[in-house]
């Protein structure tokens, strides 16, 4: 891109940065943003431009804006809580679209697992595995068909569940690098394997038991690997589209944000493992405890990760 259109795409939010330097209080979200932005034009500018005016005049309002945040260092304490409060939710905001398209995809995986079982009843032994297969039919016919859920110890089943759940969000998030064909890949074969998974449960007349059990972590632990799968379609779509910056550059943005999304599903992964190893083997829990559960899970994910990033998003634009 040329200086000339480096400038014009970016003056009037440095003019914006450069008002807000002569506030004296600037609260800390809006400064750590701004700082940000602009050691990432600095950054672009040094690269193509170094011995120009726009160098310069970054350098100097970086300059200022560092003086500010050292004035802030007392309440650096705070980075964890403004972390969860408002730049993750921000980043949410902002690449919703790609939350989107990543839930359309294992949609997609769910649609095809449902049609395939229904066309031929041996494609879930294909997908789902013989011996889990012969197992969960043994478990129905013992009249207990979520008893897998009980085979493995609590402590063991916990951190086997909580290391996998995790290991498949960062794959969903690493695939994004293939131009979001791995991302797309992972997302639609774990969709394939839910779809097959409900729909063999309801040719056995047991779609609601096998629901009420599988939902009790799959609300928290399915939504976060949607959610993993958005983070890898934005280092995916920084490779696609670039737009006037360079593809390795744009990768580079793109991954910060992406990689926050997905450090902050953690905790999401988490408290699932801790369901499913602890709460999920309890099948014969009563049905208004299990819903409550399954609710709960649903409204956290809806609230935080959709409603409270638009919410704090209106806010941000209030306040700038």
């Amino acid at each position: 891109m040329r200086e000339a259109a480096f400038i014009k795409r970016n003056r009037s939010k440095w003019q914006q940065i450069d008002n807000q330097t002569k506030s004296r209080d600037i609260k800390a979200e809006i400064l750590a943003d701004n700082f940000i932005e602009l050691t990432d034009d600095l950054s672009y500018a040094r690269t193509f431009y170094p011995r120009s005016q726009t160098v310069r005049y970054l350098n100097q309002l970086t300059a200022r804006y560092f003086t500010h945040i050292y004035k802030y260092r007392k309440k650096s304490k705070g980075r964890f809580i403004r972390f969860w409060k408002t730049e993750l939710p921000l980043i949410m905001y902002k690449y919703r679209k790609y939350m989107l398209y990543s839930f359309l995809s294992m949609l997609a995986g769910v649609l095809l697992g449902i049609f395939s079982l229904q066309q031929e009843s041996s494609f879930a032994n294909l997908i789902l595995g013989d011996s889990y297969m012969n197992q969960t039919l043994e478990n129905i016919e013992s009249g207990d068909p979520m008893a897998i859920y009980k085979s493995a110890g609590q402590e063991a089943m916990f951190f086997g569940i909580a290391t996998n759940n995790i290991r498949v969000a960062f794959l969903a998030f690493i695939g994004g690098v293939l131009c979001s064909i791995g991302t797309v890949y992972i997302l639609f074969s774990n969709g394939l394997m839910l779809g097959v998974f409900q729909s063999f449960f309801y040719t056995k007349g047991l779609l609601a038991t096998s629901a009420s059990v599988i939902w009790l972590h799959g609300t928290l632990e399915i939504s976060a690997i949607i959610i993993a799968g958005g983070a890898g379609m934005i280092l995916g779509n920084s490779i696609l589209f670039p737009g006037s910056y360079s593809r390795i550059y744009a990768l580079q943005k793109a991954t910060k944000d992406a990689l926050k999304v997905v450090v902050g599903l953690i905790p999401v992964f988490v408290v699932a493992a801790f369901i499913e190893s602890y709460i999920t083997r309890l099948t014969d829990m009563p049905m208004y405890l299990k819903l409550s559960i399954i609710g709960l899970s649903a409204l956290f994910i809806i609230w935080y990760f959709i409603l409270y990033p638009h919410l704090i998003n209106k806010k941000s634009n209030e306040t700038n």
